[in-house]
C-alpha cells in the first residue's frame, strides 16, 4: 500500500514503524525539512520537503501534483494537521475521514453543539460574534478559546461576561489575535461559562464506532494554570461502567468511529460535563503511561486501524498498577536557562518511574510545549493507589523549585 503522512509531531512520540511494516508498504513522509530531520535513518521510506511557509494542504497538494505521486491512504496523527490531511484526501479522491468529519473534532462549537444534541450537558456557550450581538446573562466566570486551539494556547479565564466586552473593547485581552487594530479574527473564538470541577482525561481506541479500549485518568492542576506557568500531572483513576457508556456516546455523537481519542470532562457536582474531544492520542506522555498500564502502544493501534490492518490488542482487566505523568512548563520564563533545585528528597522516590531534566546549559522553549525533551522538568509517576499518586504530584509541584538564569552555566 502507498502511504502518505503529513509529519509534524517528532517521530519518537509516534515511532511509526511499530504500527506500519515500512518494508511491506510504501511509506512517504511528507513536512518541513526540520520535521523530516528527525526521522531515524533504519526507517525505510520517502520524504517529501514543503516549504512551511504557507498553508500545509495547499503546499502538500502542490508538491503531489508536480511530482505526480498517488497515494492510497493519507494519513496525520498531528492535532494541527488533521484538517489538512483531510483536504488533501478530498482533493485527490482517496478514502479517510473528510473534513465536515474532522470539523467535528477540531471545531469546539461544532462538537459542543453535536455533543448537546445528543443529549449530554455541555458547557453553555456562544461563538463570539454571536455573543457581541447580544451578550448572555451569565452571571459567573467564563472562559475564552480558539474554536480550533490546542495545548490552552489563547485561552483565557474571566470573571464576568462585562469583563470581557471592556477587554475585547480596549483590546486589552492579551491575546493578539483579538488586540490587533481593525482585526476580523472573532470568528475563530467561542466562550462558555466556567464550571467548577476536577478535569477528566479519557484516552483509548475506537473501531468501526465500538470503543475497544479506554482508561480514565485525573488532571492534577490543569491545562490553562499550565499555560500560565504552573506544574501539571495526571494520574490514571478507575473507570465506571457508566463512565464508560458516557464516553462511547460523546463519541457517537461526533461520529468519531477510527483511530484515537482524547476526551476531557468536567466532574462536576451534578456529573460529568463535555468538555472537549480530539480524534489523537492524549498529549504530554498520555501514551507512555497508556503502554505501561495496558501494554498498547495507542499511536501504533492507532495506524493499524488506518491501513486496515487486524488490531490485536492484549487482554487485562481492573489495573493492577496505576501510572501518571507530570510535567514543568519552561515557556513563561523570561530567560533562556534554569537551575532545578530542592528535588533530591523526590528524584530516587519509589514513585518516580522516569526523571527527565534540562541542564542548566539547555535552552527553555519559547512556546508552550508538552514534548517532555523540551521542558525543565517532566516524567512518569506509578504505583497501586490513584489518590497517594496525586498527593506526591502536588508534593512535587509545590517543592521543588525552578530559578530561571539569564546564561547558561
Amino acid at each position: 500500500m502507498k502511504i502518505l503522512i503529513l509529519h509534524r509531531i517528532p517521530y519518537h512520540k509516534i515511532d511509526y514503524h511499530r504500527g506500519i511494516d515500512h518494508d511491506r508498504h510504501d511509506v512517504t513522509y511528507v513536512g518541513t525539512e526540520t520535521a523530516l530531520a528527525n526521522i531515524p535513518d533504519h526507517v525505510n521510506c520517502q520524504k517529501l520537503v514543503r516549504p512551511g511557509v504557507g498553508k500545509a494542504a495547499d503546499e502538500i497538494i502542490t508538491l503531489l501534483e508536480a511530482k505526480q505521486f498517488c497515494f492510497e491512504r493519507i494519513l496525520s496523527l498531528s492535532e494541527y494537521e488533521l484538517l489538512d490531511a483531510a483536504q488533501v484526501r478530498e482533493h485527490f479522491g482517496v478514502s479517510g475521514p473528510t473534513i465536515s468529519q474532522v470539523e467535528k473534532v477540531r471545531n469546539k462549537v461544532v462538537m459542543k453543539t453535536m455533543v448537546a444534541a445528543a443529549g449530554i450537558r455541555v458547557p453553555e456557550f456562544l461563538p463570539l460574534p454571536k455573543l457581541l450581538q447580544q451578550p448572555p446573562y451569565w452571571q459567573d466566570s467564563i472562559i475564552l478559546k480558539p474554536i480550533n486551539g490546542a495545548s490552552s494556547e489563547n485561552v483565557k479565564k474571566l470573571p464576568s461576561v462585562t469583563a470581557l466586552l471592556q477587554e475585547l473593547y480596549q483590546r486589552s485581552t492579551g491575546i493578539s489575535l483579538l488586540d490587533q487594530q481593525d482585526n476580523n479574527n472573532f470568528d475563530q473564538f467561542e466562550v462558555e461559562e466556567f464550571i467548577q470541577g476536577s478535569i477528566i482525561h479519557f484516552d483509548g481506541l475506537v473501531q468501526k464506532g465500538k470503543v475497544k479500549v479506554v482508561l480514565a485518568s485525573q488532571y492534577v492542576g490543569n491545562c490553562l494554570e499550565y499555560a500560565d506557568g504552573q506544574p501539571l500531572g495526571s494520574v490514571q483513576i478507575d473507570l465506571s461502567a457508566l463512565e464508560k457508556a458516557w464516553v462511547s456516546e460523546v463519541l457517537s455523537a461526533v461520529d468519531l468511529t477510527q483511530g484515537s481519542f482524547h476526551l476531557e470532562a468536567i466532574a462536576s457536582n451534578r456529573g460529568l460535563v463535555f468538555l472537549e474531544v480530539a480524534n489523537r492520542v492524549g498529549g504530554a506522555d498520555v501514551v507512555d503511561t497508556f503502554e505501561l498500564a495496558t501494554g498498547i502502544h495507542l499511536p501504533s493501534a492507532e495506524l493499524k486501524i488506518c491501513v486496515g490492518e487486524t488490531l490485536e490488542l492484549p487482554n487485562f482487566g481492573t489495573l493492577a498498577k496505576k501510572y501518571g505523568w507530570y510535567i514543568f512548563p519552561g515557556h513563561h520564563y523570561q530567560s533562556d536557562y534554569c537551575r532545578i533545585s530542592e528535588d533530591n528528597r523526590f528524584r530516587n522516590h519509589p514513585f518516580i518511574v522516569r526523571w527527565q531534566q534540562l541542564s542548566t546549559a539547555q535552552k527553555l522553549p519559547e512556546c508552550i510545549t508538552y514534548q517532555a525533551v523540551e521542558v525543565p522538568l517532566a516524567g512518569l509517576v506509578g504505583g497501586d493507589n490513584s489518590e497517594m499518586l496525586q498527593a506526591f504530584l502536588r508534593e512535587l509541584f509545590t517543592q521543588v523549585k525552578i530559578e530561571p538564569l539569564s546564561s547558561a552555566v
